[in-house]
């Protein structure tokens, strides 16, 4: 069984005591999520569920919208991915956020609403990772320095989108080359070891990093067979041999 959608075993208490409340759509209690999505960032907790209702929450009170709580929890959000999280909270942003004004580009561009430019580079990222261009993902993210800012505030970013990309890989492949896997990790050099060794639990050998087998990535034959009892055809049988009326 799945885990329910609405479970964090990190959520406190009292989180927890209004989401399931009548609370939950108190603007009251704007300043208590608020204050519960700054704790996820430094803490690397993640609680989407209780960000969506924050999300909601902006949604009928929006002189209460705080830009860098939403930007925030956008970016948490990326560090689940392959999760449809980041597509949830997007389409709780209001539609004048998600359009850009320079909508003869895909990119952003520098006349832009800062929310909006903001919520537009971060869903380029987010094709990126869903893409499986993780090479592209990194070069990206170093390209232009409001990225920078945007991560600021979320404690082990690049660590954990780097965990999220490994557990993909393993999903996948048996054996990697280095190179590949250096360009889709944004590592090199021994800071690369540490991490594959370490952090992965994965060997190198030579150029290629072996991913240990696992129920995901083990190649398996399929065999399909057939439960079907004569009885089942009677009826198909016997019409065959009825004459017409």
């Amino acid at each position: 069984m799945g885990v329910p959608f609405d479970f964090a075993p990190e959520r406190p208490e009292h989180i927890d005591a209004i989401l399931n409340g009548l609370d939950r759509y108190n603007p009251e209690t704007t300043q208590v999520f608020q204050d519960y999505v700054t704790e996820q960032c430094e803490s690397k907790t993640y609680d989407c569920y209780a960000n969506l209702a924050l999300l909601k929450l902006y949604q009928f009170n929006p002189h209460l919208t705080k830009d860098e709580t939403i930007t925030n929890i956008l970016v948490k959000s990326l560090t689940v991915f392959p999760s449809p999280d980041f597509s949830l909270a997007l389409h709780l942003l209001p539609p004048h956020i998600l359009t850009p004004a320079s909508t003869s580009s895909a990119l952003p561009a520098a006349g832009d609403a800062p929310l909006s430019e903001a919520v537009q580079k971060l869903n380029v990222l987010n094709n990126l990772l869903a893409q499986a261009s993780y090479a592209a993902f990194w070069s990206t993210l170093d390209s232009d320095d409001l990225y920078a800012d945007l991560i600021a505030d979320i404690a082990g970013f690049e660590e954990l989108i780097r965990i999220r990309i490994a557990l993909t890989i393993s999903q996948s492949v048996r054996g990697i080359d280095r190179s590949v896997l250096e360009s889709w990790l944004g590592l090199q050099g021994e800071i690369f070891n540490k991490f594959v060794n370490g952090v992965c639990g994965w060997e190198i050998e030579e150029n290629v990093v072996k991913v240990p087998l696992n129920k995901e990535n083990e190649a398996k034959g399929t065999i399909v067979r057939e439960n079907v009892k004569m009885e089942q055809f009677s009826r198909v049988i016997r019409r065959a041999y009825e004459q017409p009326a």
